[in-house]
């Protein structure tokens, strides 16, 4: 069993950067494979960005690269998100997810918005 925490979602001015991070508890988390997702209102959920579990490979979506690059700690059992160049349309609920095998474990989110 997994449980994430998100944090560090807020209001931004667009051209501004976040840092969002992704706290996990329980003894599996070094063997998640993470990513961040996000959700903006009356649209379904997203993918953003996902690291493997010794954080060595990464992968963005197209809408993202170049701007976000994701990052893990496994000894702090902590996932982030720099977010840099944000857009309006990068407003959105932030969620990040753990995969082991077939299982996902989801965290509540987070709030970004970014102002025009």
């Amino acid at each position: 069993q997994v449980q994430l925490v998100e944090s560090g979602g807020g209001l931004v001015q667009a051209g501004g950067s976040l840092r969002l991070s992704c706290v996990a508890s329980g003894r599996t988390f070094s063997s998640c494979n993470m990513g961040w997702f996000r959700q903006a209102p009356g649209k379904e959920r997203e993918f953003v960005a996902a690291i493997s579990w010794s954080g060595g490979s990464t992968y963005y979506a197209d809408s993202v690269k170049a701007r976000f690059t994701a990052s893990r700690d496994n000894a702090k059992n902590t996932i982030y998100l720099q977010m840099n160049g944000l857009k309006p349309e990068d407003t959105a609920v932030y969620y990040c997810r753990c995969t082991i095998l077939t299982r996902f474990y989801w965290g509540q989110g987070t709030q970004v918005t970014v102002s025009s």
